[in-house]
């Protein structure tokens, strides 16, 4: 009888789990994967990140078809994050092949740890609530067409955050959704569930250009990469049902701790390795 520490087993277990949490956060999926793969399957970075690249790539590519069946995706604003974020990825993805296992690993646990930390902040209950203004949030719907008003400063902030969320996507194999997330809820009124659906909606983009320039450079373990991702899949399609019976502060807040927990021991690993 295999054992439960059998990759053949292990992978498809691990993707299930990085599916669950995208469907359900619309972010995390890949900062959480990665992870996954360096303690559950003992891969290092340089490996683990292609892998669960892949996977994102492939669970938020089924979970933005979703959205825009629903038509809560907005596909402009995906195209344009994700075309910013596909000028960038080849960088990362350059960096990540010339940055030694334990560097990357501490600043994977950096970038992890304040994802955490950000997502502790978000969830917490907001002493004041007020009307949003068009300084703050400069991608606004127009209620009459469902659309976004489009204007310079929406511009700029949806280019910026793809040019981050692209080059992360590279460097360390995550899709970038922690950026993208705390974007489109701080630059737009967009609820909710079309953030996530917009999210997954670039996040299939930039991991296109991810996979495509990690596979070129013989990067990907294919026979972990395939059960993984598929595992991923039926993850997302799981958590899509119990999105929303589950969404909500104590989600985010239980997400934020499992973040910090992992950097935690992801930085204990490089000082054991260390000293």
């Amino acid at each position: 009888m295999p054992m439960l520490s059998d990759p053949a087993i292990m992978a498809p277990l691990l993707g299930a789990a990085v599916g669950l949490i995208l469907a359900l956060t619309g972010a995390g999926g890949g900062i959480i994967g990665v992870p996954l793969l360096v303690f559950g399957l003992g891969l290092p970075i340089q490996q683990a990140g292609p892998i669960g690249l892949l996977a994102v790539g492939l669970a938020a590519g089924l979970g933005s078809l979703l959205g825009l069946r629903q038509g809560i995706l907005r596909y402009r604003a995906a195209a344009l994050i994700g075309a910013c974020g596909l000028l960038t990825v080849p960088a990362g993805v350059f960096l990540a092949r010339h940055i030694p296992n334990q560097p990357l690993t501490l600043a994977f646990a950096l970038l992890l740890g304040w994802t955490g930390w950000r997502a502790l902040r978000r969830a917490r209950p907001r002493q004041e609530v007020g009307a949003s203004t068009s300084e703050s949030q400069p991608c606004r719907l127009n209620p009459v067409v469902g659309r976004f008003d489009w204007n310079l400063s929406c511009a700029r902030a949806l280019g910026g955050t793809g040019l981050l969320s692209g080059l992360l996507s590279g460097l360390l194999g995550v899709g970038g959704g922690f950026v993208i997330v705390p974007a489109l809820t701080r630059y737009s009124d967009l609820s909710a569930a079309s953030v996530i659906a917009t999210s997954l909606g670039v996040m299939t983009l930039v991991s296109v250009g991810g996979i495509a320039a990690a596979a070129a450079g013989g990067s990907i373990v294919w026979p972990l990469a395939l059960p993984f991702g598929g595992g991923a899949i039926a993850g997302l399609l799981l958590g899509h049902t119990l999105a929303a019976r589950f969404a909500g502060r104590r989600l985010q807040q239980s997400f934020a701790v499992l973040c910090l927990i992992v950097a935690g021991l992801l930085i204990g690993r490089v000082a054991s390795a260390i000293f």
